[in-house]
């Protein structure tokens, strides 16, 4: 499966880019244990990171930043089979959520849940 890791990025940060960083970090650290399980995970923000530098967003919550930040989890949803949804107040994982459910993707609230693939 193709498994969004979806969680708090920006949400409750106040933009500090310290506690934003160990926010992804957070997310990161849910992609090896679901690589190991036979999966492929996916963070919207190593898409999204990489596009915004190229169109010159100079900040969180610019222009181009709404243009691509949320837009691109909800593109690659569209790809997916499942969602981990890691603890955290974030609307953007809860819309990431939403989304999910509406299409009938699996979604996960611990790596337990996920099965090893076969």
């Amino acid at each position: 499966m193709l498994i969004l890791i979806a969680g708090p990025y920006r949400s409750g940060t106040n933009n500090d880019p310290a506690v934003i960083q160990k926010n992804l970090d957070n997310l990161e650290a849910m992609a090896l244990p679901i690589f190991r399980k036979g999966h492929v995970p996916m963070i919207g923000e190593w898409v999204a990171l990489p596009l915004l530098k190229l169109a010159g967003s100079q900040q969180i919550g610019d222009e181009l930043w709404n243009e691509i930040q949320y837009p691109t989890a909800h593109r690659l949803l569209e790809k997916c089979d499942a969602v981990l949804r890691i603890p955290g107040a974030s609307k953007g994982a809860d819309m990431d959520v939403k989304i999910a459910a509406e299409r009938g993707l699996k979604i996960y609230y611990s790596l337990e849940e996920i099965p090893t693939a076969e």
